[in-house]
């Protein structure tokens, strides 16, 4: 049974950064899609970044691209989520997501059913 559990959300004045980071257990050497979603109040969860364990790809939704950073250590179990030149528009609850599947399968890796596994959620607020 895998999981998730992220940390590292805040509060920040817009340009600043934040790393987040998602602690997993029961994550196998096998192929995973793990995935940082957001979700605004009164929007729907959006995906922004995601990260192949077996081959290390990394995905980027436009609205983060050149500002975001996915990373996984694989040994201490721990994806990250670098996020710089924060905005008000990215304020919004963070969360980590994973699915034993490749990130190019079915509806991956932006649809929210894609993935069988997530956490609880850490709260970005940037403030202008």
């Amino acid at each position: 049974q895998v999981q998730l559990a992220e940390s590292g959300g805040g509060s920040v004045q817009a340009g600043g950064s934040l790393r987040l980071s998602c602690l997993s257990s029961g994550i196998t050497s096998g192929s995973y899609c793990m995935a940082w979603f957001r979700q605004a109040p009164g929007k729907e969860r959006e995906g922004v970044a995601a990260f192949s364990t077996r081959a290390g790809v990394t995905y980027y939704a436009d609205s983060v691209k050149g500002r975001f950073i996915v990373s996984r250590d694989k040994a201490k179990n721990t994806l990250y989520l670098q996020m710089n030149r924060l905005n008000p528009e990215d304020t919004a609850m963070y969360y980590c997501a994973a699915v034993g599947a490749f990130c190019g399968d079915g509806s991956g890796p932006w649809s929210r059913n894609h993935y069988n596994y997530w956490g609880q959620g850490t709260q970005v607020t940037v403030s202008s």
